[in-house]
Parts: C-alpha cells; sequence; structure tokens
C-alpha cells in the first residue's frame, strides 16, 4: 500500500512542485521588500541573539557567528515546515471539497515552500562562511543526509499536525507554546557541553538536537557525523514520518464534512 501511494505521489510531482512554488511567492506577495525578507528574518535574529549571547551572557564558542546562524536557519525550517503545513488543509477548504488527489500533496508542497524558503537564507549562511574563511572538508558530504532527516520529521509532524488542525482548532496555539519551549529545549543558541552530562543525555532525546549539532561538526568545524547520531536521526525520522502518516491517513476521509 505504501509503495502504491509513493507512486501515485509521484505522478503529481508537478502539482506538488507548482503548489510549493506558488505558496512561496505568494508569501511575499506585495511586500516592498520581497524575497529579501528570507535574508533579512534571520539576519536580525541572529544579531540579536548574538549581542545577547556572546557580549552580555559571554559564550566563547568558535565561528560563534555561523554556529548561531545555521542554528537558527535550520530551526526556523522545522517551524516554518510545520506552521505552514499544519494550515495547508484548513487553509484550502475549495479544493479539499472539490477535487480529488491525494491531500498529503499539500502538506508536502508546504513544507517544500519551509525549505526553499530555508534556500534563501542559506546564502547568508554561505557569504559568512567565505568571509570567515572557513576551511571546507570532505565531511560536508555528511550535510545533504542530515537535512533529509531534518525534512523528514518535519514532514512527519506536519502531517500529524494537518490533520489534526481539521477537527481541533487548538492544536495551533498548543503547537506555537510548544515551539517556543522547543526552541530553548533544542541547543539553537547554546553547545550541549553548557550542561551536565544526565542532563545532555535528555536533550540528545530530541532529534532535532542532534540535527543541528551534526550540522554544525560538519559544515562548520569539519567533523565527520557520528555514526550514533545518524542513525539515531534515521530512526526518529522513519518514526516520526509513519506516526504522521498513519494520523494523517485515518483522519483523512472526513476532512471534507469537517473543512
Amino acid at each position: 500500500m505504501i509503495v502504491k501511494h509513493l507512486n501515485e505521489l509521484y505522478g503529481y510531482r508537478n502539482l506538488i512542485w507548482q503548489l510549493a512554488w506558488s505558496e512561496f511567492k505568494l508569501r511575499y506577495k506585495n511586500s516592498i521588500l520581497g524575497y529579501f525578507w528570507s535574508l533579512l528574518e534571520p539576519l536580525l535574529m541572529l544579531l540579536v541573539l548574538y549581542v545577547v549571547f556572546s557580549n552580555l551572557m559571554r559564550v566563547k564558542v568558535e565561528y560563534f557567528q555561523l554556529f548561531l546562524l545555521l542554528g537558527i536557519i535550520l530551526w526556523n525550517f522545522f517551524s516554518r515546515a510545520t506552521n505552514i503545513g499544519m494550515f495547508s488543509i484548513v487553509g484550502k477548504p475549495g479544493m479539499v471539497k472539490k477535487i480529488y488527489f491525494p491531500r498529503d500533496i499539500f502538506v508536502i508542497s508546504s513544507c517544500i515552500t519551509a525549505l526553499l524558503m530555508s534556500i534563501f537564507e542559506s546564502l547568508i549562511f554561505i557569504m559568512f562562511m567565505v568571509f570567515f574563511r572557513v576551511p571546507i572538508s570532505i565531511n560536508l558530504a555528511y550535510a545533504p543526509l542530515i537535512l533529509i532527516f531534518l525534512f523528514t520529521i518535519s514532514l512527519g509532524f506536519s502531517l500529524a499536525l494537518s490533520a489534526l488542525n481539521v477537527f481541533y482548532r487548538d492544536v495551533q496555539f498548543i503547537w506555537q507554546v510548544l515551539l517556543q519551549v522547543g526552541f530553548f529545549a533544542t541547543p539553537v543558541v547554546y553547545t550541549l557541553e553548557t550542561f551536565p552530562e544526565n542532563i545532555r543525555n535528555f536533550i540528545l532525546l530530541n532529534p532535532i538536537a542532534r540535527v543541528l549539532i551534526s550540522a554544525r561538526d560538519t559544515i562548520i568545524y569539519s567533523s565527520p557525523a557520528k555514526i550514533e547520531d545518524l542513525l539515531f536521526m534515521f530512526l526518529s525520522s522513519i518514526f516520526f514520518l509513519f506516526v504522521g502518516y498513519i494520523i494523517f491517513s485515518r483522519l483523512e476521509p472526513r476532512f471534507a464534512e469537517e473543512i
């Protein structure tokens, strides 16, 4: 059944891309700065966090600007993907009610939209890498795999959230609170070594934390990704995608009558 559904989704690949690109353009429509907002947002966040953590809290981390910026970009992707994905069904009632095709197409396209936004943000990160003359090693090859894990985890969450939000609108408010908590429970602005050993183990139960740590190690610090981290991210991505898909497929038949 899963293979059949994947083949069906592949048949709609052009529609998925069109929906994702349309959503991306729509987000900046009638904006004076337009796509520049994709570059400005992480820079403003970087400025605030850098001032607070490097000057006021005296955090000493090599390439701390890059450390922060990469954390912000990756966290922003997860946050955007789940937020956009959560409204991907309730935000398109006409298409859900009148046209039949796999409804998870909307969720997938929303995650791709978030990915496009993150790609624009990454241009700033690349410029910072060049400016600080950060050495590049073969370990950079781990980065695409780590990003695939992040995309898959985000898609799993988005599938579950989009389906639950159709029936329980409180989900959107609860998720915003959880994202706020998650931002500080994930090493976006601090290193894992900041905490005692027992707390570090607890933080590492969060797969997004491992994504950030592994991405920084391979991209900024030219270190190889740890096998246990890669395995944990792989299993987590499969688990969350599976759970998200099950929730979505169970609730999907009632979408039209609830919207």
